[in-house]
């Protein structure tokens, strides 16, 4: 995947799938420590810890629909080809944690891409579930809570077009404002 923020999607679709009602995006982004940290928490499922560790083998998926899953082994690689590395931590009924730190600088790490499209479709993918999303820099630090969106809301639907256009501009505009480049 061209952009950081692809895998971000990818990882949060598993959530929803693992019947999470509560997903944590967390970003961290620092040119002073030369690091981007991601952590993505659920409350899903969960795995096993023999499934945790196979699910970086991308001829491993619990899919019946193909034989490959590629998401995860993807980011671990993109993590390790930036000198950084991936963690996955779960257990069973809990939910999972999946931690990815790149060498900020590192010539080979892909751009973050555009995270006010990536939150705007993850918030248009949520059932029963909420999304915390909370991005700092050595700026200044922004989020976005669902459960707080919805309650100023008022019962109108998070997922109509002029609310889902409202938070992707107010992602973008928050990034920006706290942007270190």
């Amino acid at each position: 995947m061209k952009e950081i923020s692809m895998h971000i999607l990818d990882i949060v679709m598993n959530s929803i799938k693992a019947g999470a009602t509560l997903i944590e995006i967390n970003i961290y982004d620092s040119i002073k420590n030369n690091c981007l940290i991601i952590t993505i928490k659920d409350n899903g499922i969960g795995m096993s810890s023999e499934t945790a560790k196979l699910v970086t083998d991308p001829f491993f998926t619990t899919r019946t629909t193909r034989k490959v899953g590629l998401g995860i082994p993807m980011l671990k690689e993109a993590c390790e080809r930036c000198n950084g590395s991936m963690e996955i931590n779960s257990e069973i009924g809990k939910g999972t944690v999946i931690k990815c730190c790149f060498e900020r600088n590192n010539i080979d790490r892909a751009p973050l891409g555009n995270m006010g499209d990536t939150i705007m479709t993850i918030v248009n993918s949520l059932e029963e579930c909420e999304l915390i999303y909370n991005h700092k820099t050595d700026e200044g630090t922004f989020s976005l809570n669902t459960i707080e969106v919805r309650e100023v809301l008022d019962g109108a639907s998070i997922k109509s077009g002029e609310i889902l256009l409202w938070v992707k501009e107010y992602v973008n505009e928050n990034i920006k404002s706290i942007s270190i480049i």
